[in-house]
């Protein structure tokens, strides 16, 4: 047989080799770096979905330091690096893996092409970092120690239902129970008072957790899973001591905590949690559709929507998988990927056109192609000037389409965009989802 010939045989005759979707081990990646072709479909928004060169890249950290190294294409090859022990760890390979949203952005990218776990890997980065000691940073290290101390990630001492007005009214024992979050509960406390007036004009009862703390989102993006999975144990326990059916959040941060990161760090599917979640979103297209929610007050703006990354590309339900690759990363059993396809897209949309007077206008980056607002997982904290940008180049995106007011589902958007805004004297209004129908009903 001819040496041609013979590799030919060889590449058939590729062992199987057993790999699982567990981010406590960069290993299972490694065919997921090595195949990474670096076409740059991290960066780029596919062109058949964009209508021209305007506004075209989806990856905020790249957007903000043009050198591969901050896309993903340049991460995977770090990553082997890190696995084949010739990258030391230092203050600029941190920054390059902490300088990230993990907004899923390069995940759904790849996914439309080739397939590779880009998000996991870009976690089991953190990941080795904590456990070898190197990670996390400075700034994050000391918001893990605020809500060990305190509960909430901001150090506040203040009662955390400051936000309830008088005429917030949550039940003794529903099916619904509100995680309102710790942005939304010291921060952005204009949300869950707009989420707490729609569900009461709904007729739609829901109770508030009792001894709330933190979801632990910072300290499981930062890759210190220890922490984050007392956290996510002892919530969880909670609900269940609770009883209720659904667990409801108004921040996507905290709604793919729940939903995906509990689970992955449980080694549990999302349907084993023992109740549902939900974003405020699905509740109230849930009532809109029951004609239970009345939207009534016209608002007369013309308006665009930010789709949150955690409740678009990021938000498919979670479940473990263990199996074999072969040849040609042939994989068994079968595995269906997480694209982004469970996003809250229909939902959002509906909600907001519902609304009498609004004047709709889509951004060219819209649902999974949305670029991120820069400001979660833990990288505005530590990279305010990558958050900064980030909101800006979305911004210039709102004032393309003419919009005057941009709306969102995540207190942390409504933060970032709200500061960047002011800060560049930007007439432009910011609104939480919630908000904006609490403005439409009587």
């Amino acid at each position: 047989m001819s040496v041609i010939d013979k590799n030919h045989t060889d590449r058939y005759d590729t062992p199987e080799e057993p790999f699982a979707l567990d981010i406590n081990d960069l290993g299972n990646f490694r065919y997921d770096m090595q195949h990474c072709i670096k076409c740059k479909g991290c960066y780029w928004v596919d062109h058949t979905y964009m209508p021209g060169v305007h506004h075209s890249v989806r990856c905020p950290s790249n957007l903000w330091k043009e050198f591969d190294s901050y896309c993903a294409a340049g991460k995977m090859r770090i990553g082997l690096g890190m696995l084949d022990g010739k990258v030391e760890w230092s203050d600029h390979l941190l920054e390059i893996i902490y300088a990230c949203t993990l907004c899923g952005a390069c995940d759904v990218g790849c996914k439309r092409n080739l397939d590779l776990e880009v998000d996991l890997t870009l976690e089991a980065m953190r990941v080795r970092a904590v456990k070898e000691g190197a990670g996390p940073l400075p700034v994050h290290k000391d918001i893990i120690k605020k809500i060990e101390k305190t509960g909430n990630c901001y150090g506040a001492s203040a009662d955390r239902n400051g936000w309830m007005d008088a005429d917030v009214n949550p039940a003794e024992k529903a099916d619904i129970i509100y995680f309102v979050g710790c942005s939304s509960s010291y921060v952005n406390q204009s949300v869950p008072k707009a989420i707490t007036k729609v569900l009461q004009s709904a007729d739609v009862p829901y109770m508030l957790m009792k001894d709330e703390t933190c979801c632990g989102n910072i300290p499981f993006s930062v890759g210190d899973l220890d922490t984050a999975k007392k956290i996510a144990e002892a919530n969880i326990a909670k609900v269940k001591e609770s009883g209720a059916r659904v667990l409801m959040t108004g921040c996507a941060e905290c709604y793919r905590m729940w939903k995906v990161d509990y689970p992955k760090l449980l080694g549990i599917r999302t349907d084993e949690l023992g109740f549902e979640v939900k974003h405020f979103i699905e509740v109230a297209d849930e009532a809109l559709a029951e004609g239970k929610l009345k939207l009534t007050e016209p608002v007369n703006r013309r308006i665009t929507y930010h789709d949150s990354c955690n409740v678009s590309k990021t938000c498919d339900p979670w479940e473990p998988y263990e199996g074999k690759r072969g040849w040609m990363g042939c994989i068994e059993p079968r595995l269906d990927r997480r694209r982004g396809k469970s996003g809250l897209y229909d939902q959002s949309r509906e909600l907001i056109n519902a609304v009498p007077g609004i004047d709709f206008a889509e951004m060219p980056r819209k649902k999974e192609n949305a670029l991120c607002c820069g400001g979660g997982r833990g990288a505005k904290q530590a990279f305010p000037e990558m958050a900064e940008n980030a909101a800006r180049d979305r911004i210039e995106e709102v004032k393309f389409v003419g919009a005057g007011t941009v709306v969102s589902a995540c207190p942390w958007c409504l933060s970032n965009f709200s500061e960047t805004a002011a800060r560049d004297g930007e007439k432009i209004d910011v609104l939480d989802i919630a908000e904006l129908l609490a403005m439409a009903v009587k």
